[in-house]
């Protein structure tokens, strides 16, 4: 049979040996991931997609009689309206309290954004801020915890972030080239950054919006219910 690989002794434990072309331990036991056969589903098992009807969908009047997630979203100078048809879309999908729409970002109704929203722009509650800096004063007079999704030194990684199911949060998302304004980044309580590790230096700003608010929303989402 094969030679016996040398267990490395520098760290705690054993590593596998090669025996007869299987890795065992020195006790000749299988490592935990070849311990158990994998299970498979039966042999006359069939996903199937569910149709409308069964994912028992919200109706627009229910949408806005329902609870929502203390989240809101800040939109600072969205220049694409098939990017804010996408944020709206994703702030339906999570249920948020609103949109807060600044600067030079663009207000429903509008073919544009209705092309990626697909109605969201309808269930969604929004309203229009000319001046961000104002915007984001008023809520924090409202309590709300401003967080800006942005690349700045001392940024929390968005993995690390857990949010406080009794707080309430502002999300500023940015320009599609300048992201997130310097004087934002002054205001805000805290910047959150998604980590990247490929060769670009930043996401779409619609689907950055979705990664962020997954890490945000997946510890509320028993807040909704049904």
């Amino acid at each position: 049979g094969d030679p016996p690989l040398q267990a490395d002794h520098r760290g705690a434990g054993s590593l596998p040996h090669l025996r007869g072309g299987i890795l065992q331990d020195e006790e000749g036991h299988l490592p935990p991931p070849l311990a158990h056969e994998p299970r498979y589903p039966p042999l006359d098992f069939v996903m199937k997609k569910r149709t409308i009807t069964e994912m028992e969908r919200l109706t627009l009047q229910d949408f806005q009689r329902s609870d929502k997630l203390p989240i809101r979203l800040v939109l600072e100078d969205v220049r694409s309206m098939n990017n804010l048809g996408s944020i709206f879309r994703t702030a339906d999908a999570f249920r948020l309290e609103g949109l807060t729409l600044c600067g030079i970002t663009a207000r429903p109704p509008h073919p544009d954004i209705h092309k990626t929203a697909l109605g969201a722009e309808e269930s969604v509650a929004w309203h229009y801020e000319p001046s961000i800096l104002e915007a984001l004063r008023a809520l924090r007079a409202q309590g709300y915890h401003l967080l800006a999704l942005e690349q700045v030194h001392d940024s929390l990684s968005l993995e690390t972030f857990v949010p406080d199911p009794a707080m309430r949060y502002a999300l500023v998302l940015g320009n599609e080239v300048h992201g997130v304004s310097e004087a934002v980044v002054s205001e805000v309580d805290q910047c959150l950054e998604i980590p990247q590790y490929g060769t670009k230096h930043s996401l779409n700003v619609s689907v950055a919006t979705g990664i962020a608010l997954w890490q945000m929303v997946s510890p509320l989402l028993p807040l909704l219910g049904r």
